[in-house]
């Protein structure tokens, strides 16, 4: 199949998608609000981890780029940065979190061919893409979550950069859907302007569509090291918008489980 056919298969795959469900076919006309297609790769050893990060600096996120998807997000988990904390990881973990934000639900299906039809991906990666074996896996698995953008957070804020810091990447589980959009409705009812009151500003909020541990939502933010975690979510706690959001009966009962790995960007990340 010629890359034209590759395009227009991806497109008229995205178009049934679409129209099939009634959810996805809402998100898609959803006045700019991004998609995040947010992964995590597994590998058999930190040698095949470090391989696939040089891999995406080198081929995959200058690809990711090419193909409108940017800025694409690398990040590792380390134990130094979880250990004694909610997450209490206690060594390094081999898996890579991929962060690919889209512009509409179009590009979300559409990527894998596109890439496909990429001549200078396909060459300069052909030793991950392609020649990998049976026994010698570049990565065993990814997970990935399809998430829309919260109506409040339609965007990416990158944050400033510096050497020291961190970020940390939360999923908050509902018990059921409708709590679930509760939850989401309390976000939009104003907790983004806590976040950045508490000096850990947004990287990305979104709802989930599709993938594991629905309903949930998952949103970034960044703290500027490890040593102010702590002193972060105390100011977060004491803002007077977030004390009369989380007193509100309304939002009751609206999260039933929160994990929160610490997670610190790669050489490849643009974030």
């Amino acid at each position: 199949m010629h890359r034209r056919q590759f395009l227009a298969t991806s497109a008229a795959a995205a178009t049934t998608l679409l129209a099939l469900n009634p959810k996805l076919r809402a998100a898609d006309d959803s006045s700019g609000r991004l998609f995040y297609d947010l992964r995590r790769y597994h590998f058999a050893s930190p040698e095949k981890q470090k391989a696939y990060d040089q891999f995406l600096t080198d081929v995959g996120v200058p690809a990711y780029n090419r193909a409108g998807v940017e800025p694409a997000g690398v990040f590792q988990i380390l134990a130094k940065d979880n250990a004694g904390a909610r997450s209490n990881i206690k060594e390094d973990s081999t898996d890579l979190i991929v962060f690919l934000p889209h512009k509409n639900f179009e590009s979300v299906v559409t990527l894998e061919n596109r890439l496909l039809a990429d001549k200078k991906y396909q060459s300069d990666g052909k030793a991950i893409l392609t020649e990998t074996k049976k026994s010698d896996l570049a990565y065993t698995r990814y997970e990935s979550t399809l998430l829309l953008a919260m109506e409040g957070a339609p965007r990416i804020e990158l944050p400033p950069k510096n050497s020291d810091r961190v970020f940390e990447l939360r999923t908050y589980e509902s018990p059921n859907n409708e709590r679930h959009l509760n939850k989401l409705s309390m976000f939009n009812a104003g907790e983004f302007e806590v976040f950045k009151k508490a000096n850990m500003p947004g990287v990305f909020f979104g709802g989930a569509i599709v993938g594991e541990k629905m309903p949930q939502l998952t949103y970034m933010v960044v703290h500027e090291n490890r040593q102010a975690v702590d002193k972060n979510w105390a100011v977060f706690r004491n803002v007077p918008e977030w004390k009369k959001l989380s007193a509100d009966p309304q939002y009751k009962n609206n999260v039933s489980n929160i994990t929160n790995p610490f997670i610190r960007p790669t050489e490849a990340s643009q974030i």
